[in-house]
């Protein structure tokens, strides 16, 4: 069984839109694209090549595959692993609007998607990985079809853009599998699902604060 994961980068109130350039997605009038490249760090190749090699395939929206698109195959040196394996994996690309997907080994999914992902879940292979795609990844949680989550929040506040967690998400309880802080303040921490959440009630106990 493939185990779906996803990695994207987050600032410190949660936005993930546009982190590697000025131009990535300036959507809704978001000014502060490539935030996220004051901060990259040794860690971030270190660990980016390490969960690259455990891939089997792509997963992405229409957008993060356009970008994607349009710059991995101008990168041609076999040493860059991160590279040669977009390049080389299946990618599948869910959208609506796309008449075609050009890049090598892409296929796009149209309809049905949560089926059509939950058949490729079902099959073999280590992981297929989500990076990015915000609409993707929302859609993916609110259906439980998301095995990982790796999220790395920098110590920005940008207060305004793009949210992986915005109102009306499924609620769900996660579990902490790995915390890491990287040299340059970045906090990466994977979680797994745990579940529904579940509800206490500080009033039923005794060395609660809120009772004094």
């Amino acid at each position: 069984m493939m185990k779906i994961t996803l990695a994207t980068y987050l600032s410190l109130d949660g936005v993930m839109q546009g982190p590697g350039t000025p131009r990535e997605d300036t959507s809704n009038g978001f000014e502060h694209g490539g935030w996220q490249f004051p901060y990259a760090d040794e860690e971030l190749w270190t660990y980016g090549e390490k969960w690259f090699a455990e891939a089997d395939g792509f997963l992405l929206g229409r957008k993060t595959y356009e970008i994607f698109a349009a710059y991995w195959p101008t990168v041609t040196d076999q040493d860059n692993l991160i590279a040669a394996r977009l390049n080389a994996l299946p990618k599948y690309v869910v959208s609506t609007t796309l008449d075609r997907a050009e890049w090598n080994n892409t296929t796009l999914i149209k309809s049905d998607v949560q089926a059509e992902i939950a058949k490729l879940r079902a099959g073999p292979g280590r992981e297929l990985q989500i990076h990015g795609s915000g609409v993707l990844a929302q859609s993916l949680l609110d259906h439980a079809l998301i095995d990982e989550l790796r999220l790395w929040t920098y110590p920005v506040v940008l207060g305004s853009g793009k949210r992986l967690f915005e109102p009306g998400r499924v609620a769900a309880a996660l579990h902490l599998v790995e915390s890491k802080a990287t040299s340059s303040g970045c906090v990466l921490n994977v979680y797994q699902p745990a579940g529904k959440p579940t509800y206490g009630d500080f009033t039923q106990d005794s060395r609660s604060p809120h009772l004094t």
